[in-house]
């Protein structure tokens, strides 16, 4: 049974719906061969940030009259492909031609087939001086000509073909994985930013290579559900064209299905290939919130949004962050993991302490590329753990901090990914003020010393853990036992008593632990005076998350 459109739009699945199964599917759909067509609005929760065609982008720059056009990409394929394609449009009766230029081959025309290319206008200066002189209009891309911008006779070179536009036609574009401009050349110049494939075309990429595989293997058609699909094709949000074939293609002849099991493998590759600086780590294995001893106004919070969040309530503003204050010890770590289960995203950790450098700029530079790679595994939780610490002031800092401050408030306020980042902390006096105040998360959360209650689920979450059967009579009793303990102190005085028990080659008893517990000094006794100040600052200024 195939598929229909829906009144509102979108594609609704019949329940025994297996058309990507069925090879007969790739030839025709009701004697139309338009299988792209067919998913042109799938799935609801494909909310992707609107970007502006970059077709038509580059269409105006040209028409424009523009005469440096740089573009920073990897996909040096896709950004050929897109001059190439803009040019019949924008060229009628000037009589364009579109060139590449690379060191490695010189120059050559790829509008059309003229031969090879003109190995003598490989050298930079060469090639530049050739541009000057020529009489032709044209289009001329140069790859990878970053290195040579920073000799004074090429910048000159190129300022005087810029200024010539206007007896000869001639538009420069540098492509590169990123391109520092002279600023001798800023005003001559335009930026196109290409961005990644959007959902329809994703999905094209998903379709082409189950096609492949299909025409390949007749006999075992891939194995695709919806449930599979919608959640690849978010999966695949970030990467370029190229990269997500690649996984998709990786996936698929693998063993000639897509699983849900095979989603994991793609999102850890996805994390390799985005995360080329190093400073967040990918941590696929999330918590629950049954791991968590008590936080159940926080658990309640986030289960509430988690509908604004994956896309199936639009009508509702997605949630931004929140931030965790409280003891150390006291779950707050794990609270961020709990909040990507409940999600059901993965959970990304953001390590600050990796963008610092010695060079002037670099964290901030750091920072924006970390962040963007964020957007590229979204949707996702962003973990910044002890934020506080990356983000205090001190002797020789120069103002970094505060730069690193700027950079990560502007994307807070300005980042339209599905991306909600948890912030914990544990010393509110080394906070910036501007990172607390209303409107930077959506709340900020006390985690306060666990309550009897809760110490008894954390006793017993542990135990469990550790293969121990506790009564509830114990459990109670032990709860009693450690008043003041964070659940940290709680775990460890466990972990103690099976190494008493193991040394005394015994079972462990309730006893045992009650003896641990009685021979530990909690952080709340030692460090008082700090934790009460810390509790009393937050009883008015916070929600409780229990």
């Amino acid at each position: 049974m195939p598929a229909h459109y829906s009144p509102a739009g979108r594609l609704a699945w019949p329940v025994k719906e297996r058309t990507l199964q069925n090879p007969n599917y790739w030839k025709s759909v009701n004697g139309v061969n338009k299988p792209a067509r067919r998913f042109a609005t799938f799935s609801p929760c494909m909310n992707d940030t609107p970007t502006q065609d970059p077709r038509r982008e580059l269409q105006s720059m040209l028409a424009s009259r523009l005469s440096l056009i740089v573009v920073e990409s990897r996909e040096e394929a896709r950004v050929l492909s897109l001059v190439r394609e803009v040019s019949l449009k924008v060229k009628e009766g000037r009589g364009w031609g579109v060139f590449q230029w690379t060191v490695t081959e010189g120059m050559q025309r790829i509008d059309i087939d003229l031969g090879g290319p003109q190995r003598m206008l490989a050298d930079p200066e060469q090639l530049l001086k050739h541009l000057k002189a020529t009489p032709m209009p044209g289009i001329y891309v140069l790859l990878d000509f970053h290195p040579y911008l920073k000799e004074p006779v090429n910048v000159r070179l190129l300022k005087d073909i810029a200024q010539g536009y206007d007896q000869v036609a001639r538009t420069v574009v540098l492509m590169s994985y990123e391109v520092t401009l002279p600023d001798e050349l800023e005003q001559f110049a335009a930026r196109l930013h290409l961005a990644p494939p959007a959902a329809n075309e994703r999905l094209m990429i998903i379709t082409r290579v189950v096609r492949e595989w299909n025409t390949a293997n007749p006999g075992k058609p891939c194995g695709l559900d919806r449930e599979v699909l919608a959640k690849l094709v978010d999966n695949l949000n970030g990467l370029t064209a190229s990269d997500a074939e690649r996984l998709v293609r990786h996936a698929v002849f693998d063993h000639g299905a897509l699983t849900l099991e095979d989603l994991s493998a793609v999102l850890a590759e996805k994390y390799e290939l985005l995360n080329r600086g190093g400073s967040l780590t990918y941590e696929p294995a999330t918590a629950k919130f049954t791991d968590v001893g008590g936080m159940q106004n926080l658990r309640h919070w986030l289960t509430s949004r988690k509908p604004a969040f994956d896309g199936s309530a639009p009508e509702l503003d997605p949630p931004k962050g929140v931030m965790l204050l409280g003891v150390q010890g006291c779950g707050k770590s794990l609270a961020a993991r709990a909040a990507a289960g409940i999600f059901g995203v993965p959970l990304v950790r953001l390590d600050f302490g990796a963008l610092y450098t010695k060079w002037q700029g670099e964290a901030e530079k750091n920072l924006r590329e970390s962040l963007h790679s964020a957007e590229g595994l979204s949707p996702c939780v962003l973990w910044v753990d002890e934020i506080e610490k990356a983000l205090a002031e001190g002797e020789g800092d120069s103002g970094v901090s505060r730069r690193v401050l700027g950079t990560f408030l502007t994307w807070l306020a300005e980042q339209r990914s599905r991306i909600f980042v948890v912030a914990t902390a544990n010393d509110i006096a080394a906070l910036p003020p501007e990172l607390i105040r209303k409107g930077r998360f959506d709340e900020i959360f006390f985690v306060d010393l666990p309550g009897k209650d809760a110490r008894a689920d954390i006793i017993a979450i542990h135990s469990r853990k550790r293969g121990l059967t506790l009564s509830p009579p114990e459990l109670a009793a032990l709860a009693g036992r450690c008043e003041n303990f964070s659940g940290a102190e709680i775990e460890q005085a466990i972990v103690a008593a099976l190494y008493s028990a193991h040394a005394a080659k015994q079972p462990v008893t309730a006893a045992m632990i009650a003896h641990e517990m009685q021979s530990t000094r909690p952080l709340a006794v030692v460090m008082a005076e700090k934790v009460a100040a810390l509790r009393e600052w937050a009883g008015s200024r916070t929600v409780s998350a229990d």
